[in-house]
């Protein structure tokens, strides 16, 4: 157990005293299933209608954002293993402040969006059997999780890379079904040629502001690739296998993500896709899959259980590492035998649990308000990731330049390209009527946790 924060001007790295029980393949496939959920197999509906074809533009353009943001990730983790990962880059960066407020935001996003993760699947089974109430498949996914993630963390590794398995071997069987119908192999199918892809008003049917309105819908659903370098901490060499973890994970989630899209755009009509209804389901009726539905409902179901243990993991360990450099209350610290933070892990779900009683209480209001609150969340803390790995690169040149086994790419110049594409996203919020509250709800959370982070700096240069 660590009592003393790392020194911040130190980028050597601290041994950790949580268990070291994920395996390559455990990191592997969370990198690859962690970022497949609902977003991509029921939201890109929206992004579909609004795009059209260019939606496969829009994914190309988030998922390179994306890709950048995991790139820097996997350089900075591979060099400096951390369960905090870019909350301890961030405050060797830039100081405690960015420290604390990256590492408290992400905490906030994960547990919030745990809980809409946990009440989602709820509904979805709730639906298979009605004798049971929602309230009660949501106690029964809580305390399933939060029994594995107690255990040991190869508990939630299996339990991640089965999940993660089914979601990837998902969507590669329906890659497959998808091509055979485009080619007119399967019975009763005919080739569709390109006429979808030029038809209804052509491949960008509604322009460029199209495309960026699409970029808009789809950038999120990207969220969630970060957690894989919080749990390369946590494996047998950190290094080598955040450096794995990140290069086999960004190009095929880019070819799960487009792939799909090119397939679904180009079977079908892209002006028959209704936000809020899926694709996936739509492209699997048309092939004559009975029960299309039923299967899709079962697959988002996987990937909801999936992202609410991945996001109890990593919200669990970015707040022991909050604690671990006095940034969190000490009492999180105490690790079990088989090095788990248990303490941490109870904190994290206890906040789940209590969102889930406020979205069932009150489902229109104060839910809906802790949404928009973390709505952009994830851009501040990719923008924070950026300005982190800018400052830290040429110190660990400078300083450790052995450690630098995963470098980004065309530094500093694609750098400062995702920055300026995080800027963008930004602007196109602010100018969207739908998006502009969770901007606006988002920055205010962000500047509360930023005053508390300046209250604190000062504090503690007094007691210096």
């Amino acid at each position: 157990m660590h009592d003393a924060p790392p020194a911040a001007d130190s980028l050597a790295a601290e041994k950790e005293p949580l268990s070291a029980g994920l395996k390559q393949r455990h990191l592997t496939m969370l990198g690859l299933g962690g970022v497949i959920g609902a977003g991509l197999f029921v939201g890109s509906g929206a992004g579909i209608a609004v795009a059209g074809p260019g939606i496969i533009i829009s994914y190309l353009i988030a998922g390179a954002l994306a890709m950048l943001v995991m790139r820097m990730l996997g350089e900075m983790s591979s060099a400096m293993p951390a369960s905090g990962a870019f909350s301890v880059h961030a405050e060797r960066a830039l100081g405690r402040w960015a420290g604390f407020t990256v590492g408290w935001l992400y905490w906030f996003l994960l547990v919030v969006v745990l809980a809409v993760e946990a009440t989602g699947a709820a509904q979805i089974a709730n639906g298979w059997v009605p004798g049971v109430p929602q309230w009660a498949w949501v106690l029964i996914f809580m305390v399933v999780f939060t029994a594995a993630n107690l255990s040991a963390v190869k508990n939630f590794g299996e339990f991640e890379f089965w999940f993660a398995a089914l979601k990837v071997g998902a969507i590669v069987l329906f890659l497959a079904l998808s091509l055979l119908a485009i080619f007119g192999v399967l019975p009763d199918t005919e080739a569709v040629g390109f006429s979808n892809l030029t038809g209804q008003g052509g491949f960008l049917p509604n322009g460029v502001s199209g495309v960026v309105s699409g970029v808009l819908a789809v950038v999120f659903a990207f969220g969630g690739l970060e957690v894989v370098t919080i749990a390369a901490a946590e494996s047998d060499d950190p290094a080598r296998a955040v450096g794995r973890a990140v290069r086999s994970a960004v190009w095929r989630i880019l070819f799960f993500y487009v792939g799909s899209m090119l397939v679904i755009v180009t079977l079908l009509p892209w002006s028959s896709m209704q936000p809020g209804k899926s694709p996936y389901v739509a492209v699997l009726d048309h092939v004559g899959i009975p029960a299309a539905g039923q299967i899709m409902n079962i697959v988002v179901f996987v990937a909801l259980l999936s992202a609410l243990n991945a996001n109890l993991y990593g919200s669990s360990r970015m707040v022991f590492s909050l604690a671990e450099r006095g940034e969190a209350p000490k009492g999180l610290l105490k690790v079990s035998g088989g090095g788990v933070p248990r303490r941490a892990v109870l904190a994290s779900v206890a906040f789940g649990f209590a969102s889930v009683i406020l979205n069932l209480e009150w489902p229109d209001s104060i839910f809906r308000y802790l949404l928009n609150a973390v709505g952009a969340v994830l851009l501040f803390v990719w923008g924070l990731i950026a300005v982190s790995q800018l400052r830290l690169r040429r110190r660990i040149e400078r300083e450790m330049p052995e450690r630098l086994a995963l470098k980004m790419w065309a530094f500093p110049y694609l750098t400062w390209v995702a920055l300026a594409g995080m800027a963008g996203v930004l602007v196109l919020m602010i100018t969207d009527e739908g998006a502009r509250p969770q901007l606006l709800w988002s920055a205010a959370a962000t500047g509360a946790v930023l005053v508390v982070a300046w209250v604190r700096e000062l504090r503690l240069r007094r007691a210096a």
